[in-house]
């Protein structure tokens, strides 16, 4: 900790508002920017675009609800952490906080890094390491932002999130004008949406792992379910409004896309919405659509490093070995000790990605499998703690109990195992042995799954830690 910090623990001051804006702008990022143009290659055509993103709307709303639930239950700075420790037991949970830290919200940060590295680079160019420079660069100066002392309130972050809204609804008036000027966008007049609706092909998992790759982090908001002001209830409507919010938002978006440059050109194109931009109101508009991209992932990447050490503060409050990451700053909103772990495992990420080759998609390779397996058992945990901890007080109740849980379960397990296979090469090797798979496998996939055991190493460590520090069996725990 900082000299002379207050510690403390956290404290209910957030409204519904900030903590729904917080979500937007986690999620409202790289994704609806470089996402479209994947998801539709991968779907195969314009209504199998529509249908990637509307299922990715709604499973992530079932998502909301069943989180809204564990969130109004079980609220605590640790989020997806304590909901799972609680139904699963404390070693689970030790692996989920490990994923967070070494893949999964590490690797979302040093993913939207490479995004916004990439754009910086175009407009400044500083050579072939230009790319992780301007990424690791953006990494400490938003952790550092992190850090300040918050007297000053939260208007920074609306102000921005705001104007991240405000670039995306560029990107659907430009939509809007080419219609309106008598749809001149190249192949325009191919979007029926569901008109003649044929089966989709293989693909349409990729599409969804990219899809839901755009709709991912909204969940990161129940770490913040111990400091809502208005306590469970004003998680529950944070998390719908959110999430509808963003559903709204990129159908929008794809709506605009396909109308104004039709399902080739959008599936072919690697920056769709500078293109569209550009169609519509001339290529001045160019630096326009670079600063509000700029924009919208400098916000991703601030509101996931501000959840990401309240999930790392509740796993190192647990563990004794972990406790110097375990200190809240009172005065700064946040575990500044456990913000920094995060943010030099991003930056040590960063570095991987750029010997790898293509950051961004070592990244998407490095992270997907393995948030989804635990957003699996996230959806299990409400069927689990119902059972579990009936007496618990539930201000909110996941509706038609235990459908939607299950929904929500199969359709990230589903997710998880479609991540899995696009990860490992199998569609692209040709081939269905293991052998196969081996020599096909991604490099960040491979390691990403390296990584991850490394937790069940240091884990096995701390639990010997503890027994030989109790002089005894390690800490009993029922459900471990």
């Amino acid at each position: 900790m900082f000299a002379g910090e207050h510690i403390g623990i956290p404290t209910r001051r957030l409204s519904t508002a900030y903590i729904a804006m917080l979500a937007v702008a986690m999620v409202v990022g790289a994704g609806v920017f470089r996402s479209p143009a994947a998801v539709a290659s991968a779907a195969g055509s314009a209504e199998w675009t529509y249908v990637a993103w509307a299922l990715g709307g709604a499973i992530s709303l079932i998502g909301a609800l069943c989180y809204a639930e564990l969130a109004s239950a079980f609220p605590d700075a640790g989020g997806d952490y304590h909901f799972l420790k609680s139904a699963y037991g404390r070693r689970l949970a030790f692996m989920f906080a490990w994923a967070r830290l070494a893949v999964i919200n590490t690797g979302q940060i040093a993913l939207l890094a490479f995004v916004l590295g990439a754009y910086m680079n175009d407009l400044a160019p500083i050579g072939n390491a230009g790319e992780a420079t301007y990424a690791a660069a953006t990494i400490v100066a938003l952790t550092l932002y992190n850090l300040r002392p918050r007297g000053g309130g939260n208007r920074s972050e609306f102000a921005l999130a705001g104007i991240e809204v405000a670039g995306v609804g560029l990107v659907i008036a430009a939509g809007v004008w080419l219609v309106w000027r008598g749809g001149e966008g190249p192949g325009a007049e191919e979007v029926q949406p569901f008109a003649g609706l044929t089966a989709p092909g293989a693909e349409i998992g990729n599409a969804m792992v990219f899809a839901m790759l755009a709709y991912g982090g909204w969940s990161e908001i129940s770490t913040l379910s111990a400091e809502a002001r208005g306590g469970a209830r004003s998680m529950v409507r944070a998390l719908i409004i959110s999430v509808a919010l963003i559903t709204a938002l990129y159908l929008g978006v794809n709506w605009a896309l396909l109308s104004g440059l039709g399902y080739d050109r959008l599936a072919q194109s690697e920056a769709p919405a500078a293109e569209l931009m550009t169609q519509a109101f001339g290529p001045a508009s160019a630096v326009l659509t670079t600063t509000a991209i700029a924009l919208a992932v400098t916000t991703s990447i601030n509101a996931t490093i501000l959840t990401g050490g309240r999930t790392l503060y509740a796993w190192a409050r647990d563990w004794p070995d972990l406790a110097m990451f375990a200190q809240w700053s009172g005065r700064r909103g946040g575990a500044a000790s456990a913000i920094i772990l995060q943010s030099v495992t991003a930056l040590a990420l960063v570095a991987l990605g750029a010997w790898l080759g293509d950051g961004f998609a070592a990244m998407v390779d490095f992270t997907s499998p393995v948030f989804w397996v635990f957003m699996t058992l996230s959806g299990l945990a409400v069927i689990i703690l119902r059972r579990r901890a009936p007496d618990v007080r539930r201000e909110f109740r996941a509706p038609f109990h235990p459908i939607l849980p299950v929904i929500f379960s199969v359709a990230s397990a589903l997710m998880a195992a479609s991540a899995t296979i696009y990860a490992a090469g199998v569609l692209s090797s040709g081939g269905s042995s293991l052998t196969d798979t081996l020599t096909h496998i991604r490099p960040g996939a491979a390691i990403g799954l390296f990584v991850l055991s490394a937790g069940g190493l240091v884990l096995f460590v701390l639990l010997r830690r503890s027994a030989s520090t109790a002089g005894g069996p390690a800490r009993s725990d029922p459900h471990s």
